[in-house]
């Protein structure tokens, strides 16, 4: 269905300056940000086709401008319009998390990465470095694994903190499957990492684990 064949009330732009964005269902708001679709095909129908061919919402931030462009009626400026759109929401999201710089809780050091991490297709392994009121100093990248495993050593998650003065720090690192269940490998470097930081007198106070827009406290669950 064509735009024009919509009553003008419930149309997505009118619904959306009459209601806000944030009543529109997620169709609709890929539909405004596309635009007019080809001669006989409207902006609703390609919205529906391109949320079919990512399969769920998320998959936006991960899949190509060139699968997008395949889709019938979008090709590739509007691909890239969409691409963009995602880019940006993401990014407003992690400036107003970085508007809260006090970790008080697993849920607030989650916060800093998990949008980051959620859809990265390897395990990466990074580090939150707080200062001595828990004030974050930084969030360090330090190591890109492989699907199933992250390849760090000690050295590299503490020679930052120790650079930038950091009195503890908080592990993070994601599960690409999705699952948040520590491993035992998880457990083992989480052990390890805490002995080498109480020798040079840096506390790990956490380790988060990502997957899939969720995340897992190693500390809420008993291993630190």
């Amino acid at each position: 269905m064509r735009m024009d064949e919509i009553p003008p009330e419930d149309r997505p732009r009118e619904r959306l300056k009459a209601l806000g964005a944030e009543v529109l269902t997620t169709r609709e708001l890929v539909a405004i940000v596309i635009g007019p679709g080809a001669s006989k095909t409207g902006a609703l129908d390609i919205a529906g086709d391109v949320l079919a061919a990512v399969g769920v919402v998320k998959d936006l931030s991960g899949v190509s401008v060139e699968k997008l462009a395949r889709v019938k009626g979008l090709g590739e400026a509007k691909a890239c319009r969409l691409k963009a759109a995602v880019e940006l929401g993401r990014r407003v999201a992690k400036a107003t998390r970085g508007q809260a710089r006090i970790v008080r809780c697993p849920d607030d050091a989650a916060g800093l990465v998990i949008e980051d991490m959620k859809n990265l297709d390897r395990e990466h392994f990074g580090v939150i470095l707080l200062d001595s009121k828990n004030a974050v100093i930084s969030v360090e990248r330090v190591s890109v694994g492989t699907v199933n495993s992250s390849l760090v050593h000690p050295r590299e998650v503490l020679k930052p903190a120790l650079e930038k003065s950091a009195t503890s720090i908080i592990l993070v690192h994601n599960h690409p499957t999705g699952n948040v269940a520590p491993s035992r490998e998880d457990i083992m470097i989480t052990r390890r990492f805490e002995k080498c930081g109480k020798i040079l007198g840096i506390e790990v106070i956490d380790h988060i684990i990502v997957g899939d827009g969720n995340y897992r406290s190693m500390k809420e669950s008993g291993y630190l």
